[in-house]
């Protein structure tokens, strides 16, 4: 989400500033989930074992687990579709941005409910983790993808024979 709102250059991208609150944002959000998750495993305080118990539901770890992080990209892609279209004037790069969105929402359907059925045909070998997995690793291939063609700056591609990159 972060990133989505450095697109509006309110600082410049790449910065100390700009690297330090997405480090800052991802570490509280790191934190704050690991901390829940192991105190609820290992009860060091016992304040989450009432959700240890049936039916088993730990709502503040389902919700920083879960529904901050599809909050945050939800509005990530809104933030990013305003930059294109409005301030950019483009339509190729949404290209882009709808294939990321497709891409890690099939992921999501092989975690969510792709899973049950390739776990009980495996005999527990295979989950839909693997699959989800890689179509998360394409979803971040696409943003990237989609920040390159929205931006200025060429990337150095190497040239064959070129003396500046045989090395």
């Amino acid at each position: 989400m972060i990133n989505g709102a450095v697109s509006y250059q309110l600082l410049d991208d790449g910065t100390p500033l700009s690297l330090g609150l997405v480090f800052f944002s991802a570490a509280i959000l790191f934190i704050g989930t690991g901390y829940i998750a192991l105190d609820t495993g290992f009860s060091w305080t016992r304040y989450w074992d009432s959700t240890l118990a049936d039916p088993n539901r730990s709502y503040s770890l389902y919700t920083l687990y879960q529904l901050v992080p599809l909050v945050f990209l939800f509005i990530f892609v809104v933030l990013e579709m305003i930059v294109v279209l409005r301030v950019l004037g483009e339509r190729k790069p949404m290209l882009y941005l709808l294939g990321a969105v497709i891409v890690f929402a099939i992921g999501q359907i092989f975690q969510y409910v792709i899973s049950v059925h390739l776990c009980n045909a495996t005999s527990g070998k295979i989950n839909g983790g693997l699959f989800e997995t890689l179509f998360t690793l394409l979803a971040v291939v696409m943003i990237w993808v989609f920040w390159s063609s929205i931006t200025e700056d060429d990337w150095p591609m190497p040239v064959p024979g070129d003396s500046t990159y045989d090395s």
